[in-house]
């Protein structure tokens, strides 16, 4: 062999051996790495077992505190506030004097009442002007009437006998139908002007008593026993009629308004029981009760409106405290649970059983935002695993 072609065998032998060798150790780092992966993947696997605790189910809602009976005052009466007769947080009776307005035309539509009332009085007594004017004249008329009615008689009398001509007869009987119907007239005119001022006076003592009343509202007053708990006018202010002056409710008695959103309107029920927590009161925790649903949902907001009764009275009694509530629709106070990211799409978990994963199918229950009840399909003791992103 020449040695050209020597050299050139053993450089290709030595090719050779270096290229199994390369191959060797790609599968080798290839092994590696799978391994390593596989072992990254099981150790990204978190293992808990399912833990016995207390879990509630609830539904949100917000709102604030009132009072009971709680209502504003609005004014029946206009005017400048001449006199406050209260200060906030004053106790009140029924009746109690908030404000007294002060009101000039309200005084001038009393006097003129009063003055229609003396006049229609005057006009039905004995001594009224135009009943005795009407009186004298039905006396008058009474008087003539009988006079040509016994005239008309003493004519007849006299026909039948001859004695006069049937011309004067009838010229008598027409005297006495004329004096007759006068006297009705006049009679029918008594009894309408009789009428009139009873009338007259039975509307005057309507304006005496209406503007009697009118001076009434300008004393505005509680309508109940309770607290003050604003005012909203001072004293020279003007009052519009209809205007809201102040907010009186119970004093020691108070509720909670609540507005839950109307996707969860078919969860909620009276006699729910419901845990509060007032700002306030940062520390605290409050138990109340649901107790009424309002029909009507507020379109502008996508709620409903709910009441609850206060089962724990408030440290201090304050009308209008922002609340939060939580409507407490289900609970059980020994859930076995998992954590929400281990139940997979179709209420279904990762177990691991004889070190190996498996999916299992479960039945679940209460679910809160992180919690899940696992009523069916596993236990404590079973292996649960959380795949990791």
């Amino acid at each position: 062999m020449a040695p050209h072609s020597f050299n050139k065998h053993i450089k290709f032998k030595t090719f050779r051996i270096l290229l199994e060798n390369s191959w060797s150790i790609v599968v080798a780092i290839l092994m590696i790495c799978i391994l390593l992966m596989l072992n990254g993947c099981t150790s990204k696997d978190e293992k808990i077992n399912p833990s016995v605790k207390p879990l509630l189910e609830t539904v949100y809602a917000s709102g604030f505190v009132k009072a009971k009976d709680e209502y504003q005052v609005f004014a029946d009466g206009e005017g400048y506030i001449l006199r406050k007769h209260i200060e906030e947080g004053d106790e009140v009776k029924v009746g109690d004097l908030l404000y007294t307005l002060s009101t000039r035309q309200g005084q001038a539509r009393s006097e003129i009442a009063k003055q229609n009332l003396k006049y229609a009085r005057r006009t039905i007594d004995l001594q009224s002007p135009i009943l005795n004017e009407l009186k004298a004249a039905l006396a008058s008329a009474k008087t003539k009437k009988d006079f040509d009615s016994v005239n008309y008689v003493r004519y007849l009398n006299l026909w039948n006998q001859r004695a006069v001509a049937k011309i004067e007869l009838d010229k008598m009987k027409l005297t006495f139908d004329n004096a007759k119907n006068e006297y009705e007239l006049i009679v029918n005119r008594y009894k309408k002007a009789l009428l009139d001022v009873e009338n007259n006076l039975f509307n005057a003592k309507q304006q005496v008593t209406i503007a009697d009343e009118d001076a009434d509202k300008n004393q505005i007053r509680s309508m109940l026993q309770g607290r003050v708990f604003s005012l909203n006018k001072e004293k020279g202010e003007w009052v519009r009629r209809g205007e809201s002056v102040a907010i009186i409710g119970q004093a020691n008695s108070f509720f909670l308004t609540l507005q839950i959103d109307e996707i969860d309107i078919n969860k909620v029920k009276v006699g729910q029981n419901i845990l509060v927590k007032a700002d306030a009161f940062p520390d605290k925790i409050f138990k109340a009760r649901l107790a009424k649903i309002y029909p009507l949902v507020d379109v502008r907001q996508q709620a409903l409106q709910v009441d609850a009764e206060l089962i724990d009275a408030l440290p201090q009694s304050f009308s209008g405290l922002a609340v939060e509530a939580n409507i407490i629709i289900r609970e059980n106070a020994k859930a076995l649970t998992v954590p929400t990211q281990a139940i997979l799409p179709g209420d279904s978990v990762w177990v691991e059983e004889k070190g190996k994963p498996l999916k299992k199918k479960v039945l679940t229950g209460i679910r809160t935002f992180d919690e899940v009840e696992i009523v069916n399909g596993v236990d404590s003791q079973t292996v649960v695993l959380i795949k990791k992103q």
